[in-house]
């Protein structure tokens, strides 16, 4: 009786392996279709894996999508022959890797400015965000989600740090470097739409800047 539960999970595995092969070759010829089906297979176990990496679970939700949008837009690159699920993984564990290291850069540049009498971080950016009165800049800030408009208003035009935003809003200093991330691209594409002169001024130093 083994014997026959063990054959049937063989067969199973077998099954799903050609179903996902399916649905990656169906991907890579840009089917969406495939592409959330997908997602459903693969999201729930992949968050997890991403949380125990991060322990924070904006920041697992954040990279899952990520991961996902990143999956997407190499879906031509995509080998249907491989396992998915490492090919995920490996997605994911560079994207983790790579917030980290963006966060340990900020650290150290904090710190340089910290011992230089420098009591809050500050980008060239934001000097010239500080200074910026435009009413299309103020209605780009205004677009945010309530969250990031916060995280953006007291860190960019109030000058809190990192750490005080972190411990006002009971968020990890990593997802307040996020909500920022994605407000500064997010203000960059509105201004872009309703002014090029202004998205020139103020988006040359976000790429400056690598924001």
């Amino acid at each position: 009786m083994t014997l026959c539960f063990e054959s049937l999970n063989v067969i199973k595995k077998g099954n799903d392996a050609l179903s996902i092969k399916a649905l990656l070759i169906k991907l890579t010829n840009h089917d969406h279709h495939s592409f959330h089906e997908l997602y459903n297979r693969f999201s729930v176990q992949l968050y997890a894996n991403i949380l125990r990496m991060v322990r924070d679970q904006d920041l697992a939700q954040e990279i899952l999508q990520d991961v996902f949008v990143k999956v997407w837009e190499k879906r031509e690159l995509i080998d249907p022959e491989k396992p998915f699920n490492a090919y995920l993984f490996r997605i994911a564990k560079n994207t983790v890797y790579d917030h980290f290291r963006k966060i340990a850069m900020e650290k150290k540049l904090e710190i340089h400015m910290l011992s230089n009498g420098t009591e809050t971080y500050s980008h060239i950016e934001e000097e010239l965000i500080y200074k910026e009165s435009s009413q299309l800049f103020l209605n780009a800030i205004d677009k945010l989600s309530p969250q990031r408009k916060q995280v953006f208003t007291l860190c960019k035009l109030e000058g809190k740090s990192y750490h005080e935003v972190s411990n006002l809003l009971s968020i990890s200093t990593s997802t307040v470097s996020d909500h920022l991330l994605k407000s500064n691209k997010f203000i960059r594409a509105q201004l872009l739409i309703s002014d090029p002169v202004v998205f020139v001024l103020i988006g040359y130093v976000f790429n400056i800047m690598n924001f």
